[in-house]
C-alpha cells in the first residue's frame, strides 16, 4: 500500500523535469519527419502530374523500335540471345505456372536459354521441378535444371552460380522471374528493344499485376501500397534521374552492366537493390515500363507477409549502412543523383517512412494523452497525415473506400517495419535472416472450408496469437479510455479504432487462414 501511494508522488516529481521535455522533443522530431515525408510525397505528386500531362513516356524518351521479325537474311539472328533465370525454393504450388509462362515466351527458340535455379530442400519438390523441366525440354525449349549443394547466399548465390556457366557468355541479356511470376508471351518483345536500341540502359523493369488481390482484405491493403510504389515512386524515379531500386523480378538486365557492377552480392537480404545501386553508381540508366505488367501473387497469410516485410525493411536499412560512404565518395554520378539516392530513396522512403508511422501514431500521440502539457498541432496530427494518405491512394482508385482500413493496417505493420529497420541499421541478430515468401498458387481454390477445418482452426488459435500486437492494442485502448474520460482533443476516436486493428492482427484473424491437415 505504501508503494502504491508513493507512485503518484514519484510521477509528479519526474513529470515536469524529465517526461515533459522528452515528450516535447519526441513530438518535435516526429513533426519534422512528418513534414519531410509530406514534402517528398508532394514532390512526387508534382512530378507524376507533369509526366502525365506532358506524356513523358519511356517510348518518347528512348528508342524502342521493334526488332525485325521478317528479315530473310538475318532470320533469328536479329534477336539477341536472352537468358531467363527462375530461382526457386520448395515452390510446390507455383513452379508449373512460372516455368510454363517462361517457356511460352514469344522469342526464337534458338535465342532463348531458360535456367531453373532450384535450391529446394524437399526431395519430392525437386523431382517434380526436374520432371517439369524435362517435359519442356522435349518440346524444344532450351531449359536447364540447376541445383546447388547448399543455399549459400540464398537467392543472390543461386543467381550468381547460374551466371558462371560457359553458355551464359553467349547471352547479352538476362531476365529474372520469381517462381510465382507469369509473364505474357510478348514480354521480351516489349522490353528487349529498349536495351538493344539504347546502349546506356542497364535495366528495364516491368510492373507487377496481382492475381490474388481480391482474396482477402490483407491482399487488398498490399495492393494499395504496392500500386503506389509502381504507379508513382518507380515512375518518378525513372523519369527524373533514370534510377530506381530493382524489384528483384520481372526485370531485364544487360549482362555487361551486371558484370561491371561487380555481379550479385549476398551481403544483405536485398541483393536486387544492392546490384541496382552499384550499377547506377557506374553511370548506367534504368527504365520503368508501367504498361508492361507481369502477373504475380501477393502473400495471403499474415506469417508470410510479416517475413516479407521484415526482409524488405531490414535489407535496405542494412544496405544503406554499408553503402553510404561509397555513394558519397563516388565520382561517376552527379551530386543530384547522390542526393536522390541518399535522401529520397533511402532516408525518406526506407527509413523515415517506417519509423515515423509507428513512433508518432502509435507511441508519441497516445503518450501525450497522459501529459496534457504537451500539445500536438492539428496540422501535424490531422492535416499532414490526411494529405499523405490521400496522395497514397492515387495508385489504386478502386480501393479508395478502404483508405481507413489501409491506414489502420499500415500502422500495425509499421511495428514490424520499424523493428526491422532498426535491426538493419544496427546490423543486429536478424539482419541477414532470409525466409522465402510462401506462395499458395491455386491451392486455396481446392481447399474448401468445412466444419472439421473450422474446428481445427479454432483449436489452433493459441498458436496464432501475437503478443506484441496485443500489448500495443492494450496500450492504445487504455490511452483511448483515458482520453475519453479526461482528454480534450478527441484522440480516442482514432485510438479505439487503431487498438481494434492491433487486436485483430494480434489474435491472428487477418489474411487467409490455411487449413492444416
Amino acid at each position: 500500500m505504501d508503494a502504491a501511494a508513493a507512485l503518484p508522488e514519484a510521477w509528479s516529481q519526474v513529470r515536469a523535469p524529465v517526461i515533459v521535455p522528452l515528450l516535447r522533443l519526441a513530438v518535435a522530431v516526429c513533426l519534422t519527419m512528418s513534414v519531410l515525408l509530406f514534402l517528398e510525397r508532394m514532390y512526387m505528386a508534382v512530378v507524376i502530374a507533369g509526366v502525365r500531362l506532358l506524356r513523358f513516356r519511356p517510348d518518347r524518351r528512348y528508342r524502342c523500335d521493334p526488332l525485325p521479325e521478317d528479315d530473310p537474311e538475318l532470320g533469328s539472328a536479329a534477336f539477341p540471345v536472352v537468358l531467363v533465370q527462375i530461382p526457386m525454393f520448395n515452390e510446390r504450388e507455383v513452379y508449373q505456372l512460372s516455368i510454363g509462362a517462361v517457356c511460352g515466351l514469344s522469342w526464337p527458340a534458338d535465342r532463348l536459354v531458360v535456367q531453373v535455379l532450384d535450391d529446394s530442400t524437399d526431395e519430392m519438390v525437386k523431382e517434380m521441378v526436374r520432371l517439369e523441366c524435362e517435359r519442356w525440354g522435349r518440346k524444344g525449349i532450351n531449359i536447364t535444371y540447376q541445383i546447388r549443394e547448399d543455399r549459400k547466399g540464398y537467392k543472390a548465390g543461386a543467381l550468381r552460380a547460374g551466371m558462371k556457366h560457359a553458355y551464359v557468355r553467349e547471352c547479352e541479356y538476362v531476365v529474372i522471374f520469381d517462381a510465382d511470376f507469369q509473364p505474357d508471351p510478348d514480354f521480351l518483345k516489349r522490353t528487349i528493344p529498349y536495351l538493344v536500341r539504347n546502349p546506356e540502359i542497364a535495366l528495364v523493369q516491368a510492373r507487377w499485376r496481382f492475381v490474388n488481390a481480391d482474396e482477402c482484405l490483407m491482399t487488398r491493403m498490399q495492393e494499395m501500397s504496392l500500386d503506389y510504389h509502381f504507379t508513382v515512386e518507380q515512375e518518378v524515379s525513372s523519369s527524373v534521374c533514370a534510377f530506381f531500386g530493382f524489384n528483384g523480378t520481372a526485370g531485364v538486365w544487360r549482362i555487361s552492366a551486371i558484370n561491371e557492377a561487380g555481379g550479385w552480392k549476398d551481403r544483405t537480404t536485398v541483393e536486387d537493390m544492392d546490384l541496382a545501386i552499384r550499377a547506377s553508381l557506374k553511370g548506367w540508366k534504368f527504365v520503368y515500363l508501367g504498361d508492361v505488367q507481369v502477373k504475380s501473387e501477393l502473400p495471403s497469410t499474415f506469417k508470410a507477409f510479416r517475413f516479407q516485410q521484415h526482409r524488405w525493411s531490414c535489407g535496405p536499412a542494412n544496405l544503406f549502412r554499408k553503402m553510404i560512404m561509397e555513394i558519397v565518395t563516388n565520382k561517376k554520378v552527379t551530386i543530384w543523383k547522390k542526393i536522390h539516392v541518399i535522401y529520397n530513396f533511402f532516408l525518406i522512403r526506407k527509413i523515415i517512412a517506417h519509423i515515423i508511422t509507428f513512433s508518432f501514431y502509435c507511441l508519441v500521440i497516445p503518450a501525450t494523452i497522459f501529459v496534457p502539457e504537451v500539445r500536438i498541432p492539428k496540422w501535424g496530427c490531422i492535416y499532414i497525415p490526411s494529405a499523405i494518405t490521400l496522395m497514397n491512394s492515387v495508385g489504386t482508385p478502386r480501393s479508395f473506400h478502404l483508405l481507413f482500413f489501409w491506414v489502420a493496417f499500415e500502422n500495425v505493420m509499421s511495428l514490424h517495419r520499424t523493428k526491422a529497420t532498426l535491426i538493419g541499421l544496427l546490423e543486429a541478430g536478424r539482419a541477414n535472416e532470409w525466409v522465402v515468401t510462401a506462395k499458395l498458387g491455386s491451392a486455396m481454390k481446392m481447399k474448401a472450408a468445412n466444419k472439421a477445418g473450422l474446428r481445427k482452426q479454432f483449436m489452433r488459435i493459441w498458436e496464432r496469437l501475437h503478443v506484441t500486437e496485443l500489448g500495443v492494442a492494450a496500450f492504445l485502448f487504455s490511452c483511448g479510455w483515458y482520453d475519453f474520460a479526461y482528454g480534450r482533443d478527441h484522440f480516442f476516436i482514432y485510438l479505439f479504432f487503431q487498438s481494434v486493428a492491433f487486436f485483430i492482427v494480434g489474435i491472428g484473424y487477418v489474411g487467409t487462414i490455411v487449413p492444416q491437415s
